[in-house]
């Protein structure tokens, strides 16, 4: 793969080529192409996540749009101060500015296909996220990046509310 594209070339990554960051609860981050690879056009990654598990706890992005499409399973979002489910095969776009967090529905892994347009470059943050997964790094250890890589963390109650009484998936 090239690191910045020419006009009129594509960028291939092959299945087994995504890097693979795992996650202590099972599933993990499947790092697809950076904003450095598509020339900020985009950036993409697969999770996968296991039943019930938070995928991003609320936060909104300032500069890029960000856009889920479930690969299989289901899964939560907030969107601004409402709860939505999402099913195998909907199709998501949150633009700048609005609050959103997803996770797994209770009662189902979900697989989702993750886009930041124009891309940030975000792989960095994802090894942050694994770390703090781990225990290896603090939460707060966020909160100083969070301009750079365009999460903006924010508290909402009606997510922590609704992942504290979901009822399983359809």
């Amino acid at each position: 793969m090239t690191s910045t594209p020419r006009s009129g070339s594509a960028l291939l990554v092959r299945a087994g080529e995504a890097k693979i960051l795992g996650l202590p609860s099972g599933g993990g981050f499947g790092l697809l192409i950076d904003s450095e690879d598509t020339g900020a056009a985009l950036s993409a990654s697969r999770l996968t996540l296991v039943d019930g598990a938070d995928g991003a706890l609320p936060h909104r992005h300032l500069r890029s749009s960000e856009f889920f499409y479930i690969l299989d399973g289901a899964a939560e979002f907030l969107l601004g101060e409402g709860i939505q489910s999402l099913h195998k095969g909907d199709f998501l776009v949150i633009p700048p500015g609005l609050p959103h967090a997803f996770g797994a529905a209770r009662g189902a892994d979900t697989d989702l296909l993750i886009g930041i347009t124009p891309g940030v470059q975000r792989f960095d943050y994802f090894r942050m996220l694994q770390r703090v997964a781990e225990g290896q790094d603090s939460p707060d250890s966020l909160r100083p990046v969070q301009e750079q890589y365009d999460v903006h963390l924010l508290d909402s109650e009606p997510w922590q509310t609704a992942r504290k009484s979901r009822p399983p998936a359809d």
